[in-house]
């Protein structure tokens, strides 16, 4: 059972594979990525679907923007793998910003059908996350030689009433999709500028939730990054051996960020156990990775990572968290 000692909170997104080069036979689909590949959905399927009325509209502290300090958001790597990457909503303090998954991928083919197929009717598998979207009559995607990805969605996608804030985010969710699994597959050219054009049943301007007019090509928003963001481990995932190893990237005005680890006993988080900081490599204000280990007893943890915000004590901003449990044997030193 997910832990919930604030709300609303984060969890972690599930780990990222190993990256890997695509091979060479990745030429070949980059070479049909001006093709269209389209998908007409089936009527089974579990839809993602919102938690509460809370997902539906912004918090009431907050205005129609992200205070996130991320100002660029990079593509994904190329990488072989049976996965897809998929955007979701998730709420931070007072702010909803876009935290990603990889979930199993249903056919190699037609990656990003497949990974926005999933966005709009699969749930997420942290519990904290969320998607507004509605299961589409149809789904298409295109890539053009000048880097634009081309999205045909049918209107019954856009039947969740949502406010202006949140209806932002979602049309950002679709455009991360798109660019991150198009980014994996090695379809589209990472050096070059990459926009989505939306479509919907195959004409532009379409008003998506009543607030957001699709008449242009859409960019990534890195405003709507989360500043904190754990990797691996995964939400509820069991660690074989120790040390713990936790990786994941943020942003913060000083470049180190707080960690903090917290024994989880009959579902429900106790006081801190350990705690920390961990520095972000490229430094103050700048998005970057970081990684740290831990070595307390085996059993279940749960483990925050945060900027500590210094106006308040013990405050907490970005909080992201997980819950893990560690058993088996301890591993190695050379494993660390």
């Amino acid at each position: 059972m997910p832990v919930h000692p604030r709300t609303p909170r984060p969890h972690a997104p599930v780990p990222d594979r190993p990256v890997r080069r695509v091979p060479a036979g990745a030429g070949r689909r980059a070479g049909l990525a001006a093709a269209v590949v389209a998908a007409t959905l089936m009527a089974s399927g579990c839809a993602a679907g919102v938690r509460n009325a809370n997902d539906t509209v912004m918090p009431t502290t907050a205005g129609t923007r992200s205070t996130s300090q991320v100002t660029s958001a990079p593509l994904e790597t190329p990488a072989a793998t049976q996965t897809i990457p998929v955007y979701w909503l998730g709420h931070s303090n007072n702010s909803v910003y876009l935290y990603r998954e990889f979930l199993p991928s249903p056919t190699t083919d037609e990656p990003i059908v497949a990974a926005l197929q999933a966005m709009m009717t699969r749930s997420p598998k942290d519990p904290d996350y969320f998607s507004v979207w509605k299961k589409p009559s149809r789904l298409a995607a295109s890539i053009s030689a000048k880097n634009v990805i081309t999205v045909d969605v049918s209107a019954d996608a856009f039947g969740q009433a949502v406010d202006a804030g949140i209806a932002r985010r979602s049309v950002s969710q679709l455009v991360y999709t798109a660019t991150a699994s198009a980014a994996m597959a090695g379809l589209i050219n990472p050096d070059a500028a990459v926009q989505v054009s939306i479509l919907v049943d195959g004409h532009t301007g379409f008003n998506a939730f009543g607030h957001v007019v699709l008449d242009k090509p859409q960019t990534r928003d890195p405003a709507l990054v989360a500043p904190v963001w754990i990797i691996d481990p995964g939400n509820g995932a069991t660690s074989h051996g120790l040390p713990l190893k936790v990786d994941g990237q943020g942003i913060s005005p000083s470049g180190s960020l707080s960690w903090s680890l917290s024994a989880v006993t009959g579902g429900k988080a106790g006081g801190v156990y350990q705690s920390g900081t961990v520095r972000i490599p490229k430094g103050p204000g700048q998005l970057g990775a970081f990684s740290f280990t831990v070595v307390p007893p085996l059993g279940t943890y749960q483990v925050s990572v945060f900027i500590a915000d210094p106006s308040v004590p013990g405050g907490q901003v970005g909080v992201d968290s997980k819950v893990v449990t560690l058993s088996g044997p301890t591993a190695s030193p050379a494993a660390k």
